[in-house]
C-alpha cells in the first residue's frame, strides 16, 4: 500500500475536521514533496469534482475507521498511479465518451458473450474471430472470466486466484491488451467480469489470511467454530445446496469460512476498508487493460450484517457507488453492468448513473421462457408495462440465455394479479423445461434441485430448450420469437454465441471431473465449426434459417432509429397469446406485434392503428384491421 509523506500525515491528524479540500491540498503537497512539478489538469479536475462524493460514500460505510484521513490519501495515490499508467488510447476514449455519455443506448448496439476456450481456444483465436463478430453486427463482446483460476475447482473462472494474470491456457496479459486494442479499432467494446464478492481460496490474499498474516487476517470472514456462522445462517438462504448447506464451509484446520457460493470461493470482508482499497486497485488495473464495461458479479451479496439475509443491504449500493466514483476519476469511460439475480424490486435499485449504468434484465429473460411455455403474454406484458422503465441515462442488457442457469425471478405479487400462484407456477415451469410436463418440447437439465423445498433452476442451451433436434416444426421460430423481444424492447440485446446456429446440449460434461458436478456445463458448449459452415453454405438448412433470421433482425435493428433507448408503450391486443408495443424516437415510430403460440391468432387493435403499414421484417405492406391474423410464432415490426 502506498505511504503518505509523514509531514502531511501529521498535518492531517491534527485537523479536527476532515474534508475534501484538505485531502486535495494534502495530495498536491505530497506530489510536490515527491518532486512532481504539477498534477495533470485533467486528473486534478476530475479529482476535485468527485472527491467530496467519494469521501462521503466511504465515510458513510467506514464511519468508525480510525485512520480514515490516511486511508483517503492512499486511495487518491492509488487512483493517480492508475491514471498515470492508463494507455493513451484509453485516455482518448475517456474524452470521446465524455462527449457522448449515453453512447450505449444506440440501436446499433448488439452484444455477444462467450467463453474464450470453448469458442476459440484462446485469446489469439478470439482475435481471429473479429471479422465474424463484425459481420454478425456485434459492437459489444463479453468474454467470460479469463483471469488465472485453479485448474480443477474454478466455477467457470469465477474463482479468481489472480486478477493480474490471464489463465495461461488462454494466453497472456499482452495477448489481452492486443485483443482489446483490435476490438476497439473494430468498434467492439470489450466486456470483462469484475468478480469482487469473493476470490479463490488459492488467491494470494486467501493464502496469507489462512496462514495468519496480520495484514490479511481480516480480508475474509473466518470463525474458529460454528457459534457465529450458526447465528448468521438463521437468516441467510442457501445458494448452492448441493455444494454445501448454509453459507459457510469448514477449513482443514477446523475453522469456518464464509462461502456464499462454492466452498473454494471465499467471500471478501468489505467491513475491512483495506479490502475495498485492494479491490479498487484490481478494478483499475482491469480497466487499464482495455475493458470498457465491467460485469459486476454477484453484487447482492457484498455486505454481511447479523440478523439480515445479507443480500441487497444499503452498504452494498454505497460501495458500488464508491467504485463508480473512483472510475470517474481514474477511468471515466468505464461502465458497470449489474448482475443482480434477485427480486425485481431489488434489481432496479442497482441501476443508476452513479451506480450501474447497465444491468442484466433477469425478469424479462425468465418471463420470455414463461411465455413460451404457457403461450400467454400476461406476465411479460405486465413487466414491459410496469418494470421496464429505468433511469433515462441507463440501459437494460436484454438476453435469452446466459452462461448461468434460468431462475424464475418474477414477483409473486405480480403473478397474483393474474390469479397465478408463484410457487405452483415455478413448479410448472421447472417440470415443463425438464421435459416432465406432458406435451413439453424442452430438453432441460435440473440445476441445484433442492428436494427439501422443491427449489430448482434450469440448465440447457436455447436450442435444446425450444425443442430443436426433436423434429419440432416450430423450434427455429421459437428462437427467433425470443430474440425478437430482446432486439426490440430497448437497451442492449445480448446473444449467447452459439445460439445463432442452434447449438444443442452437451451431455458429455459429466465425463469431465472439473465440470461433472455442475449441470450448467450442459449449455456451455464448445463451438461446432461445422454448424457455422452449414449456416453460411446451406441456405435450406434449419441452421441457415436460424442464422440468417437472427442476422436479419440485427441488420434491421441497426437501421431502425425508433429502437434506440428504452422507452416503450404496451398495446392491448385482446389476445392472451399476442403481445404488442410501440417504440418511438424523435420522428420515427415502430409497432412490434408478436404471437407466442403455435397456432394462428387474431388480434383487435383500436381504430387508431387502422391503416396500411410497412412490416420491416418482411418488407411487405400490412393493412391493420380489426381482425388481423398473426401466423404461429410470427412477429412484425410495423413502420
Amino acid at each position: 500500500m502506498l505511504s503518505v509523506d509523514k509531514a502531511i500525515a501529521k498535518l492531517i491528524q491534527k485537523n479536527n475536521e476532515f474534508d475534501a479540500d484538505k485531502a486535495l491540498a494534502a495530495f498536491i503537497q505530497t506530489q510536490k514533496n515527491l518532486g512532481a512539478n504539477s498534477v495533470p489538469r485533467e486528473f486534478l479536475a476530475r479529482l476535485k469534482a468527485q472527491l467530496p462524493t467519494l469521501i462521503q460514500q466511504l465515510g458513510n460505510v467506514y464511519v468508525d475507521y480510525p485512520a480514515f484521513e490516511l486511508y483517503i490519501q492512499n486511495l487518491i495515490a492509488t487512483m493517480y498511479a492508475s491514471y498515470n499508467e492508463r494507455p493513451s488510447a484509453l485516455k482518448a476514449l475517456d474524452q470521446k465518451r465524455a462527449k457522448n455519455p449515453t453512447w450505449f443506448q444506440s440501436q446499433k448496439m448488439v452484444g455477444g458473450v462467450c467463453y474464450v476456450d470453448l469458442y476459440a481456444k484462446n485469446l489469439s483465436g478470439i482475435r481471429a474471430q473479429i471479422p465474424y463478430f463484425k459481420s454478425l453486427g456485434l459492437t459489444y463482446l463479453h468474454l467470460m472470466p479469463l483471469f488465472k483460476a485453479p485448474p480443477l475447482h474454478n466455477d467457470g473462472g469465477y474463482a479468481v486466484s489472480s486478477y493480474r494474470e490471464v489463465n495461461p491456457q488462454l494466453g497472456s496479459m499482452v495477448d489481452l491488451n492486443i485483443l482489446a486494442d483490435e476490438l476497439r479499432e473494430a468498434g467492439i467494446s470489450l466486456v470483462l467480469d469484475f468478480i469482487f464478492n469473493h476470490t479463490s481460496n488459492e488467491h494470494e490474499w486467501a493464502q496469507k489470511c489462512f496462514a495468519g498474516d496480520v495484514d490479511f487476517q481480516d480480508f475474509y470472514l473466518i470463525y474458529p467454530d460454528r457459534t457465529i456462522p450458526d447465528l448468521f445462517e438463521k437468516n441467510v438462504r442457501e445458494i448452492f445446496p448441493e455444494e454445501h448447506p448454509g453459507a459457510f464451509s469448514q477449513l482443514e484446520d477446523g475453522r469456518w469460512v464464509w462461502t456464499t457460493f462454492h466452498s473454494y470461493q471465499w467471500d471478501l470482508n468489505y467491513a475491512n476498508p483495506n479490502v475495498f482499497l485492494a479491490m479498487a486497485c484490481e478494478m483499475l488495473f482491469i480497466a487499464n487493460q482495455g475493458a470498457e464495461v465491467l460485469r459486476m458479479d454477484a453484487v447482492a451479496f457484498l455486505w454481511k450484517k447479523m440478523g439480515s439475509d445479507c443480500e441487497n443491504l444499503p452498504e452494498v449500493h454505497t460501495l458500488i457507488q464508491a467504485f463508480n466514483t473512483i472510475a470517474k476519476i481514474a477511468a471515466p469511460s468505464l461502465l458497470f453492468k449489474s448482475e443482480a439475480i434477485v427480486h425485481p424490486d431489488d434489481v432496479i435499485k442497482y441501476i443508476a448513473k452513479g451506480e450501474c449504468q447497465l444491468s442484466y434484465n433477469p425478469l424479462q429473460m425468465a418471463l420470455l421462457w414463461s411465455t413460451l411455455a404457457t403461450r400467454e403474454v400476461n406476465l411479460l406484458n405486465q413487466a414491459l408495462s410496469e418494470r421496464n422503465t429505468i433511469a433515462a441515462d441507463c440501459s437494460w442488457v436484454n438476453y435469452v440465455r446466459s452462461h448461468d442457469d434460468i431462475g424464475w425471478t418474477f414477483s409473486d405479487e405480480d403473478a397474483e394479479k393474474f390469479a397465478i400462484n408463484g410457487y405452483m407456477h415455478r413448479e410448472f415451469l421447472n417440470n415443463f423445461y425438464l421435459g416432465r410436463f406432458p406435451g413439453s418440447f424442452a430438453q432441460g437439465v435440473p440445476f441445484q434441485e433442492n428436494l427439501k423445498n422443491g427449489d430448482c433452476r434450469i440448465s440447457g442451451t436455447t436450442a435444446s430448450l425450444v425443442g430443436l433436434g426433436q423434429q419440432d416444426n416450430f423450434a427455429i421460430e421459437r428462437i427467433l420469437a425470443l430474440y425478437n423481444i430482446v432486439m426490440t424492447t430497448g437497451g442492449i440485446p445480448l446473444i449467447y454465441l452459439g445460439d445463432e446456429v442452434g447449438m444443442l446440449n452437451d451431455l458429455g460434461y459429466v465425463n469431465d471431473e472439473a465440470k461433472a458436478a455442475d449441470s450448467r456445463w450442459v449449455h456451455r458448449v464448445a463451438k461446432n465449426p461445422l454448424l457455422y459452415k452449414e449456416a453460411q453454405a446451406d441456405k435450406n438448412s434449419a441452421t441457415a434459417k436460424l442464422f440468417n433470421g437472427l442476422k436479419h433482425l440485427i441488420t434491421l435493428r441497426k437501421k431502425t432509429k425508433a429502437l434506440a433507448g428504452g422507452l416503450l408503450k404496451t398495446i392491448n391486443t385482446r389476445n392472451a397469446s399476442v403481445i404488442a408495443y410501440s417504440r418511438v424516437v424523435e420522428d420515427e415510430s415502430v409497432l412490434v406485434i408478436a404471437n407466442f403460440s403455435e397456432n394462428p391468432q387474431r388480434i383487435n387493435l383500436d381504430d387508431s392503428y387502422s391503416r396500411e403499414m410497412l412490416d420491416l421484417v418482411t418488407n411487405k405492406h400490412v393493412v391493420i384491421q380489426q381482425n388481423l391474423t398473426i401466423a404461429p410464432y410470427h412477429f412484425m415490426w410495423l413502420k
